[in-house]
């Protein structure tokens, strides 16, 4: 079977088998079953939450949020703050009007997904964390590609996120995942007093079809 896959992307052959994103390094060669919730191989699996999932969720959280996060807060404030996200996962599962996703590689989860509806046709992706032991692994842009293409066929035409401004890491995430900045700013306040930068990016879900197209 012939095709290009752009590094760390998921390539799909047609709109109901997806190749794993993460051909590089499993070597699996192996298309997804059209019945998997989204996508599988025998490395990276990519599935919708259940309740059950609420632990993993939130030591995903709070391994990435204490690594990038972390370093712009006093230690006893950091401290709570990554207690406060390794235990809110199970309300928020309740609670979803849209599914959460979850990425893991050989089994362990890495990677979480959580969006809202924003406006009329858009959705915010609220939550998008990698565990720091998932970093490189393409678990990531594997879980983004299964994410937009989740969004846009649940009829949203627009994914808008907010990222801090000072976090190049995640920028150049976003960025190769095919999002680009709007121009808007905000600031927030994480509940310090000490609000941070923050910068945001959009991406329109017909370039999802669009890359796509041009990746097969």
């Amino acid at each position: 079977m012939g095709y290009s896959r752009p590094a760390g992307s998921m390539v799909v052959v047609d709109a109901q088998h997806p190749i794993c994103a993460n051909l590089d390094r499993c070597g699996c060669n192996w298309i997804a079953d059209p019945a998997s919730p989204i996508g599988l191989c025998f490395n990276c699996t990519l599935t919708r939450t259940r309740p059950a999932d609420g632990d993993a969720l939130g030591e995903i959280h709070a391994a990435a949020w204490e690594a990038a996060y972390a370093p712009f807060f006093k230690p006893d404030f950091a401290a709570r703050a990554v207690q406060d996200r390794r235990t809110r996962w199970h309300r928020l599962i309740a609670d979803a009007g849209l599914p959460i996703l979850l990425g893991a590689v050989d089994g362990r989860p890495l990677v979480l997904y959580y969006s809202v509806a924003s406006r009329p046709g858009a959705a915010e992706i609220y939550s998008f964390y990698g565990h720091p032991d998932g970093w490189g692994t393409g678990v990531a842009a594997a879980l983004m590609a299964g994410t937009l293409e989740l969004l846009r066929d649940t009829g949203f035409d627009r994914v808008h996120l907010w990222t801090l401004r000072d976090t190049p890491q995640s920028r150049r995430f976003y960025t190769k995942c095919g999002f680009t900045e709007t121009g808007a700013t905000t600031t927030r306040d994480f509940g310090d007093g000490n609000p941070l930068a923050q910068v945001e990016y959009a991406l329109l879900t017909s370039e999802v079809e669009r890359r796509q197209g041009n990746s097969g």
